[in-house]
C-alpha cells in the first residue's frame, strides 16, 4: 500500500479501552499515512474505563503501530487528556523519538502552533472529577446503543443517526460549553502570538480564522475516533480536516483481509520450519 507522506498529523480522543472505539478505522488510516510528526493530543487511551478490563487485539495494534512510528523515525509526541492524565507524571519523558508532554509548541514553516488537550478550560474535569467520569462512562454506552441502532438502520436502507450530536445539539448548555471552550481558546492563543490553536477534548471537529480586536488566529479542533473519525493533517503549509469516509470501507476491508491471510501464512510458515 502507497502511503502518503505528511508533514504533521494530529488526532485525539481515540479512547482505547472503550465500546466506541473506531480502533480498526484509525489502524487502516494510520497504514495509509507516514506523517514525520504524530501529535496524540490526549485520551488516546481511556484510564478511566480500564476497570471493565475491556482492551481487544484491534485496539493493541493501534498502540502497536503508534510505536512503530516511533521506531521508524517519527517524531511522537504524546499530549496528555484528562482520560489518561495518569501519563502527566511521565511528563516530559523523552525515549528516542517518543516524548510525553502536557502541551506542545511547533514551529511550522516560520509560524508557531500550540497544542494542547483542553481538559485544563473544563471545570467539570477539574473540580468535580467524578461528575466526568460518570458521564464518560454514560456516554460510552450511550455510543454502544448508537451503533446498534445504526446497525439496524443499516440492515434497512436508512441513514445513521448520531444519538450524542443530537443531545449536543439541542442542549442550550452543551451548545454554550462548546462556544466557550472555543473562544477561551482563541483569545489566549492570540495573546501569546501563537498563529495556530489546536485541541481535542470537546469531539467537535473544526478549523476556522478566529479574530477579535488584539488580532487573529486558526483554531483547528481533531475531532475523535469514537464518532467524528476525524484528524488534522499539516502539508505544504497547509492545515486540513481528514474525515474518515464510507467510500474506503471496502479498502479497508480488503487491508485487513491481507493482513489477516499474511499473518496465516506467517504461522505456518512457522510450523513448517520446526
Amino acid at each position: 500500500m502507497k502511503k502518503r507522506i505528511v508533514d504533521v498529523v494530529v488526532i485525539s480522543d481515540v479512547h482505547l479501552g472503550t465500546f466506541g472505539c473506531h480502533a480498526k478505522e484509525l489502524l487502516y488510516y494510520l497504514s495509509t499515512i507516514k506523517p514525520k510528526i504524530l501529535v496524540l493530543n490526549g485520551d488516546i487511551i481511556d484510564i478511566w474505563q480500564f476497570r471493565k478490563s475491556y482492551f481487544p487485539k484491534s485496539h493493541l495494534k493501534v498502540v502497536k503501530k503508534l510505536i512503530d512510528f516511533a521506531s521508524k523515525g517519527t517524531k511522537v509526541y504524546y499530549v496528555t487528556g484528562n482520560h489518561d492524565e495518569m501519563l502527566r507524571k511521565f511528563s516530559d519523558t523523552v525515549m528516542g523519538n517518543f516524548s510525553v508532554v502536557d502541551k506542545l509548541i511547533l514551529n511550522l514553516d516560520g509560524k508557531k502552533a500550540w497544542i494542547f488537550h483542553g481538559d485544563v478550560f473544563d471545570a467539570s474535569v477539574q473540580h468535580v472529577k467524578w461528575i466526568a467520569k460518570l458521564g464518560g462512562i454514560g456516554y460510552d454506552y450511550l455510543i454502544l446503543s448508537n451503533r446498534f441502532i445504526n446497525w439496524c438502520l443499516a440492515k434497512i436502507g436508512r441513514e445513521p443517526y448520531s444519538l450524542s450530536k443530537k443531545i449536543k445539539s439541542s442542549v442550550k448548555k452543551a451548545v454554550k460549553h462548546i462556544g466557550d471552550f472555543e473562544a477561551i481558546a482563541t483569545d489566549l492563543a492570540i495573546d501569546k502570538g501563537y498563529d495556530y490553536v489546536i485541541c481535542g477534548h470537546i469531539h467537535e471537529p473544526k478549523m476556522e480564522r478566529k479574530e477579535n480586536r488584539k488580532g487573529q488566529t486558526l483554531y483547528l479542533n481533531s475531532g475523535d475516533w469514537i464518532e467524528n473519525l476525524t484528524a488534522l493533517e499539516y502539508n505544504k503549509k497547509r492545515w486540513k480536516l481528514y474525515q474518515y469516509a464510507e467510500e474506503i470501507q471496502v479498502q479497508e476491508e480488503e487491508y485487513f483481509e491481507f493482513e489477516n491471510e499474511l499473518t496465516q501464512q506467517l504461522f505456518n510458515a512457522a510450523i513448517l520450519t520446526k
